[in-house]
């Protein structure tokens, strides 16, 4: 008979611990208390855009990361992505990222204002203004920071066309034997 009892108890053992009670021991070990890892999760762009004006930087970069994987990759992905390594310093990889924005959705303004102001930073203001211009155009004038950066862009690149010219070297041609000549400069 205790055979038969300790039998049914072990089979009543195991019932018990197949079913979900709710309690401690069901939970995921990598999701937080009080976390449903089956809800839905925020817009990681939307976390990004938050991460961005509090200063965080790299960790929009890597919401943004994620938002691609969930949304895809679009224009409006790619710009965020963009500034984000511009926020970060990395202007070779804003640019990059940008531009590729902009052959996604050449009307998409907040990238064509980010790559403008990539090329600024890069010291190229004639591009810039070219790209600034564009922006200005396709928001009909009334985002006010594209509006300064058009103006800061026109002011950077007419100083360097207006600049006095530096002084030009002193060239002189000196004759080396028969028809050879060589090209002197005085630095």
């Amino acid at each position: 008979m205790t055979k038969r009892y300790l039998t049914a108890l072990a089979g009543l053992a195991l019932l018990a611990a197949c079913q979900s009670t709710g309690g401690l021991g069901t939970s995921d070990r990598r999701t937080p208390p009080g976390v449903n890892a089956r809800g839905d999760s925020e817009d990681g762009l939307i976390v990004g855009h938050r991460l961005m004006e509090s200063g965080e930087y790299e960790l929009a970069l890597k919401a943004y990361m994620r938002a691609a994987g969930e949304v895809g990759i679009n224009a409006d992905v790619l710009s965020a992505i963009g500034s984000a390594n511009l926020r970060l310093g990395r202007l070779g990889q804003a640019e990059t990222i940008l531009r590729r924005a902009t052959r996604e959705d050449p009307t998409f303004v907040p990238a064509l204002n980010n790559l403008g102001v990539v090329l600024m930073e890069q010291g190229k203001p004639a591009e810039a203004r070219l790209i600034f211009q564009q922006a200005y155009a396709l928001d009909s004038g009334q985002t006010d920071s594209i509006r300064e950066n058009l103006r800061l862009a026109i002011a950077q690149s007419e100083s360097n066309v207006y600049t006095e010219p530096q002084e030009e070297p002193n060239f002189s041609l000196v004759r080396r034997g028969q028809g050879q000549f060589v090209l002197l400069s005085q630095l």
